[in-house]
């Protein structure tokens, strides 16, 4: 039986890019962000960290932090 480890597949990184220009915006953004998290264990902690300090209310608006505005 096959997993995801024994498969190897090569890819140009020209035709990857060009495969990800060809997404539309939100499946672009949605593929980045899940190739970051999955390459990168400090954006993961990251996400983890943001989502408890948002459970335990320690957030700020937009507004707090910047200002009314125009």
């Amino acid at each position: 039986m096959s997993t995801a480890k024994d498969l190897n597949i090569e890819i140009p990184l020209d035709c990857l890019a060009q495969a990800v220009r060809k997404m539309k915006k939100k499946d672009r953004e949605s593929f980045i962000e899940d190739f970051i998290a999955l390459t990168s264990p400090e954006y993961l902690e990251g996400v983890k960290e943001a989502r408890a300090d948002y459970k335990a209310g320690r957030t700020k608006t937009h507004r707090e932090i910047f200002g009314q505005g125009r």
